[in-house]
């Protein structure tokens, strides 16, 4: 009693081919869309996008609540504030797209689907507006003429960005990529310029995990979960990026402008008991 079973091998064999079986009866992917018209995942694509992105909103939300702690100045905290509101509400927008997507995947909620879906594409204008936003904002520069350009030029291109997409929402795919690209590699030649800022190399990873992943976003219909993959690599730039931005830019303060409004608040709070004692 209590001996190792023996398996019967042909059992072992049997089980094994009808899992091989399952395996190949699973729709990995769909045809590809039309030219006006959005690509529609498979049951398996539908739960990797929304995997792949819900993982990482409790992490976004820390890492933008540990960049406001950190900030050290009002430039800093509006930058910190900008930025991790954009990177948490990246991932919590695609995140639930994706989820009402595959919930009513068979013609409910047909205009809620597509508000979410130009949601979820306005979002990445955004992103790629705030993710440079603290680099723009972060300290003047003597002599440097592109730094103040760009902290307009930036959000003038998200706000063109947005209203072409609206316009011509799953018309023109590859303009629109093409926007994307343009926005997020031409302002980086404003920052790579700054001496302080061109040996980092977490914004070079960043921006090469960006460029890879295109290939991935455009390759619905060719490559299984095409998409859920090209989140991984958003994901992965993200990351590298949020790694700048926190370790040069929101180093660990000595006093940090929440903690002094913090004391502020305090002492003021004990000066109203102390008068509220007195008048008693």
């Amino acid at each position: 009693m209590g001996g190792p079973t023996l398996r019967n091998p042909y059992i072992v064999a049997v089980q094994n081919y009808l899992q091989m079986r399952r395996l190949k009866e699973v729709r990995w992917m769909n045809e590809q869309a039309c030219t006006n018209e959005a690509y529609v995942p498979t049951f398996v694509e539908h739960v990797a996008n929304v995997i792949t992105h819900g993982v990482w909103i409790v992490p976004a939300l820390l890492g933008a609540l540990e960049l406001i702690e950190r900030a050290s100045s009002w430039p800093k905290l509006v930058s910190a504030i900008v930025y991790g509101t954009s990177l948490l509400l990246l991932f919590t927008v695609s995140t639930v797209f994706h989820s009402i997507h595959y919930c009513f995947h068979k013609g409910l909620l047909t205009n809620l689907k597509d508000v979410l879906h130009r949601c979820d594409r306005a979002m990445i204008y955004v992103f790629i507006a705030a993710t440079y936003f603290p680099w723009l904002n972060h300290e003047p520069f003597e002599g440097d003429v592109l730094m103040p350009t760009m902290r307009i030029l930036v959000w003038i291109m998200a706000a063109v960005g947005i209203i072409y997409q609206q316009i011509f929402h799953e018309q023109y795919k590859w303009l629109e990529t093409t926007f994307y690209v343009i926005m997020g590699v031409g302002p980086s030649f404003a920052i790579v310029g700054i001496k302080e800022y061109d040996n980092i190399p977490e914004l070079k990873w960043g921006g090469l995990a960006y460029l890879l992943g295109i290939v991935f976003f455009k390759a619905d219909g060719r490559i299984p979960c095409a998409h859920a993959i090209w989140h991984l690599f958003v994901a992965a730039g993200a990351g590298f990026h949020y790694h700048a931005i926190l370790h040069h830019l929101y180093p660990d303060a000595d006093s940090p402008i929440l903690a002094s409004s913090e004391r502020l608040l305090g002492m003021f709070n004990q000066q109203h008991q102390i008068h509220s004692h007195v008048e008693f």
